[in-house]
């Protein structure tokens, strides 16, 4: 009697489809673009403005109907052995299907076979293939790093010899940093390279853990970028050197040996992203070699994780779209209790939970966040393709700057959020959320990892802090604060939003004091860099996205002076920004009080006295 019940049960307290939906966020995209960025105003004459709404027509299509099908599979996690190991149904297909369509060539230099298009365009791609399937994602995700890092460090025999085939597609990439030793202090690794005596190549010898993505079979060969320390190297980071070391070495007629230079040798059983084959490396006299100039490798390094770190910030915004989209119908659909004034479908034994203020407050935090988030994911790719294209030093500089800033806010902030709203979205389910064949709970774990990998949200808000504004004396934070701050003076004239405008005025005004502020007294206590780190960047993060909703409402306010033919998509816009700046811009108020409470409340306490309640 019980299990007939139990089989029965959950069917009939459904009350919408269990398959999750995905759809593409086109329309949304198109107004960043075309309304609040003016992104073709930057764009080369290469990617004109009808090419690239085809192209993204294109990625939607593919994140639609080939990658989120098969979400919920990759649940089912890799299986590995020593001869192989097998990726979740239907993801190699969905590879090939990638590849074929040349989509793993969208920004890569064409002088190595890639299609050139700015890497605002390919954020896109990675927006839409976050949300409809992250962690089938992050195997070509890791092959663009590979690229970025080649591209930027690698001498020219290199480049040739593996940029034409990773921008096919044809092989794929990893970054392999962390040893079982060694993850955020990278200066204490213990991988060796030696110099074999043709004097071009070395033998790598050591253990990587952690490597996403580090075998599989979708590929003909696997590049990866090891870190690794040769004879007689420095102490610290300093001794570090960057090597390239192929799954198959590559025989002097291009084809490959058969026998493998490194292996895999188990994966991690994980909370989330489970479809991501999380390998344990190991080298063991693997050929491999020197990708720019010995030591150097952190340098050269830092062009993969740059890039890995607005990725996940990416992964972070993708995540809450899958989320809020699922949550939505969810809560237009659910039946329980009536609305606060009174019955709102009298035809019903009860309302729809979208009636209820609390079910709205959940889902007006992941509509803020993931329409702010998107925004400055593409701001930011935009501020990255302009310092690609920049011919004056000065302004390069400049943009420089500001991307460095944005970096770890991205990163790091985005995860945060991501997780937080993601989280919201069972809580729209209710218990069904927890349940997991409605897949939320799904988001939920995957999205958890986007706080830890590419540097921990800790890491990320030294790093901001500390080398991006104290190592420069707040210089680039002074200057991304006064165009925000000339962008507020711009629009004064806007009356309906000038509550909004001063709101980020001012706050853009103290976020300069408070960093200020955090490096006099760090010159007394240097502790407090890492007391005030975490809030501050939260401080940050919350100030930023409401400058991005500040520029779209001035976008949607010019929008609709218009007579556009869907003013409802700018009145909307309107509503939710007026939802963050009541609801969510006002966290900076707590924040800024933590940034500037004493550090002691963290030092003065003796470690013997965290164990003293039993």
């Amino acid at each position: 009697m019980y299990s007939t019940l139990r089989n029965v049960t959950p069917k009939a307290m459904t009350v919408a489809s269990r398959s999750m939906t995905f759809k593409a966020p086109v329309r949304d995209v198109k107004f960043i673009f075309d309304e609040v960025l003016n992104v073709y105003k930057f764009f080369p004459e290469s990617a004109p403005q009808d090419v690239v709404e085809m192209v993204i027509k294109e990625m939607a299509k593919f994140s639609e109907n080939t990658l989120h099908p098969i979400y919920q599979v990759g649940d089912d996690g890799c299986k590995w052995s020593a001869e192989r190991i097998d990726t979740p149904k239907g993801w190699k297909d969905a590879y090939k299907a990638y590849v074929d369509g040349g989509w793993p060539s969208l920004p890569a230099d064409p002088n190595f076979g890639g299609q050139g298009f700015p890497l605002t365009v390919d954020a896109v791609k990675t927006e839409f293939c976050a949300a409809a399937n992250w962690t089938w994602y992050m195997y070509p995700m890791l092959s663009h790093g590979a690229m970025e890092c080649l591209t930027e460090h690698a001498v020219p025999d290199l480049k040739k010899t593996f940029l034409p085939k990773l921008v096919s597609g044809e092989w794929t990439g990893t970054m392999c940093l962390t040893e079982p030793q060694a993850g955020s202090d990278l200066g204490i690794v213990k991988s060796t390279a030696k110099p074999n005596p043709d004097g071009k190549s070395y033998k790598i010898s050591g253990t990587k853990i952690f490597i996403s993505c580090g075998d599989h079979d979708w590929a003909t060969n696997i590049v990866h970028l090891v870190l690794a320390k040769l004879p007689n190297a420095p102490g610290g980071t300093k001794g570090i050197s960057l090597f390239v070391v192929p799954k198959y070495k590559i025989k002097a007629d291009g084809s490959l040996e058969t026998k493998a230079n490194c292996a895999c040798v188990g994966i991690e059983h994980k909370m989330g992203i489970k479809g991501s084959a999380t390998c344990v490396m190991s080298f063991e006299d693997s050929e491999g070699y020197l990708v720019g100039k010995p030591h150097n490798g952190m340098k050269e390094m830092f062009a993969f994780m740059n890039a890995a770190r607005l990725t996940v910030g990416t992964q972070g915004l993708g995540h809450a779209e899958l989320s809020y989209q699922n949550a939505l119908p969810y809560a237009r659909e659910r039946l329980s209790g009536r609305a606060p004034t009174g019955a709102v479908c009298k035809d019903k034994v009860a309302d729809p939970i979208i009636v209820h203020p609390d079910i709205r407050r959940l889902l007006l935090k992941l509509k803020s966040f993931t329409e702010a988030g998107r925004c400055l994911v593409y701001h930011t790719a935009l501020v990255e393709d302009r310092v690609r294209w920049a011919k004056d030093e000065k302004e390069k500089h400049k943009l420089e700057g500001e991307l460095g800033l944005l970096t770890p806010i991205i990163k790091a902030f985005l995860s945060e959020t991501s997780f937080e709203v993601c989280n919201d979205g069972i809580q729209v389910y209710g218990g069904h959320g927890y349940i997991k064949e409605w897949g939320m709970e799904q988001i939920v774990r995957d999205c958890r990892i986007s706080m830890l990998y590419e540097g921990t949200t800790g890491i990320q808000s030294m790093d901001l802090i500390g080398r991006k504004i104290l190592m420069n004396k707040g210089k680039d934070l002074v200057t991304f604060a006064g165009s925000i701050v000339a962008f507020c003076l711009q629009n004064m004239t806007q009356v309906q939003i000038l509550p909004h405008i001063l709101q980020i005025q001012k706050l853009a005004t103290e976020w300069i004091e408070l960093a200020g502020g955090v490096m006099m007294t760090a010159q007394k206590d240097p502790s407090v860099l890492q007391s005030a780190s975490v809030d501050f960047l939260h401080y940050s993060g919350y100030l930023v996205l409401g400058y991005m909703w500040l520029r779209m409402e001035v976008a949607a306010l010019k929008a609709l002076a218009a007579k556009p033919s869907d003013p409802e998509f700018y009145q909307a816009k309107l509503q939710t920004a007026d939802f963050y700046f009541a609801r969510m811009l006002p966290k900076t108020k707590f924040y800024a009080a933590t940034v500037r409470a004493p550090t002691k409340v963290l030092t003065q306490m003796k470690e013997d006295h965290f164990n003293l309640r039993s």
